[in-house]
């Protein structure tokens, strides 16, 4: 499958995802704000709701899972090693190279996803509070993040945690050594030509969003640094030489439910978008700028009202659908909260998200969207195909508590072109 990602809307046709499992509940009170969770998800009730995500991916799409992914490139001995030296390099704590690489592919899969238990062995060991040598990784199901399309690209991120770094090697290894992807990768902690390295360069995928092949939307807050955002500048600059746009976008620093762009705006259609009215329609301090590349060098940097408007002037007229409805601020800042304005487009005018942000809902349905249950697209009952326009509802009481939507939860690698 040759990567392609020119839009957030296009008919979705190859797509990443990872079914929560027990480096979830490898999570304690303790060390949960350490983990970026404010609270310990239920795992059990966190699964069934996963499968109604992944069950309208699978009947609309190729689904493909980092697990499998990671367990195929693991079965090449120098790609393990490579993955193993390269892990244990970055991470402080004790991690024994030699050891992880003696387990299978399918063994070693589980550690580097679900941790590796500290041996008791010696006297530091046996004093440490810690339960864990290699700790787990609670956010990989949120697979947006760690990388993301870029046209023909893969976009390895660099996060702004140092608890989610290893899901960026992972997912760099799986794009470089797995033989079902044609692509080439893009990381901003692998110094380039021409392109020099920043330290506080970070890119998360829920901020980086593709609106069109010559569009990038990007926001820039606690995750994704305007020196992230220079690295995918200097990039443009050397790859392209057609005008390109970026749109930036700033986000406030608090509550938690801002961390990413797509928290707040989503694409739905070709001429709708989800947007938290507060932040990106009504009048505040947060800057939207816009940025022009062209004959490799940037021509324009200019403050512009806000991301619809601008688009709007580059040819993509969107009419914004607001998160929570029109009329309750409150009810819009509680829908917000539970990823109301995250949704994931698996084709124009097809989308997916919780079923919980009810007002949200109604939105949509009142500008042509028919409501549909998760549970019966995966039965076959109702098909998305029978639709012009539709939303097909997962449940979310407790997936929604993780911190993300089903955006988050999706790592899309090609879709098909857009008639605009």
């Amino acid at each position: 499958m040759r990567i392609c990602i020119d839009s957030e809307i296009g008919k979705l046709e190859g797509v990443i995802i990872h079914t929560p499992g027990s480096e979830l509940e490898n999570m304690t009170p303790e060390n949960a704000e350490r983990a970026l969770y404010s609270d310990i998800l239920n795992l059990s009730v966190a699964s069934k709701e996963y499968e109604q995500l992944a069950g309208v991916l699978k009947s609309v799409t190729q689904v493909f899972y980092v697990k499998d992914l990671l367990s195929d490139i693991l079965k090449n001995d120098r790609v393990k090693h490579q993955l193993v030296k390269k892990i244990c390099t970055k991470e402080d704590f004790v991690c024994n190279a030699e050891q992880l690489e003696k387990n299978s592919a399918a063994s070693l899969t589980n550690l580097l996803i679900e941790g590796v238990v500290v041996e008791k062995n010696n006297l530091t060991n046996y004093l440490s509070n810690e339960r864990f040598s290699m700790r787990p990784l609670h956010n990989l199901f949120f697979t947006r993040d760690a990388a993301m399309g870029m046209n023909d690209k893969m976009l390895i991120g660099k996060m702004a945690n140092r608890v989610r770094e290893r899901e960026s090697v992972i997912m760099e290894a799986i794009f470089n050594n797995h033989p079902s992807f044609e692509t080439s990768t893009l990381n901003p902690a692998t110094p380039q030509t021409g392109i020099p390295g920043n330290i506080k360069s970070t890119i998360e995928g829920g901020d980086f969003l593709v609106a069109r092949d010559d569009i990038f939307v990007i926001g820039t807050g606690v995750r994704t640094s305007t020196q992230g955002i220079d690295f995918i500048i200097e990039n443009i600059k050397q790859l392209k030489s057609e005008p390109h746009h970026i749109i930036i976008q700033e986000l406030p620093s608090t509550p938690e439910s801002f961390i990413h762009l797509d928290m707040v705006f989503t694409l739905l259609d070709t001429n709708l978008c989800m947007v938290y009215e507060p932040i990106i329609s009504k009048i505040n301090q947060l800057r939207t700028i816009h940025i022009r590349i062209e004959n490799r060098k940037v021509i324009k940097i200019e403050e512009v009202a806000n991301i619809p408007t601008a688009l709007k002037k580059l040819d993509m007229d969107l009419r914004s659908i607001n998160c929570g409805g029109n009329n309750d601020p409150w009810i819009q800042e509680r829908e917000q909260w539970h990823s109301g304005a995250n949704f994931f487009a698996f084709a124009p005018g097809k989308v997916i998200g919780y079923e919980r942000n009810v007002h949200t809902m109604d939105a949509l349905n009142n500008n042509g969207f028919e409501v549909i249950k998760a549970i019966d697209v995966i039965e076959g009952k109702v098909l998305p195909a029978d639709f012009e326009k539709c939303v097909i509802t997962i449940a979310g009481s407790e997936l929604a508590r993780g911190g993300g939507g089903a955006r988050c939860m999706t790592m899309p690698i090609r879709r098909a072109e857009v008639e605009w």
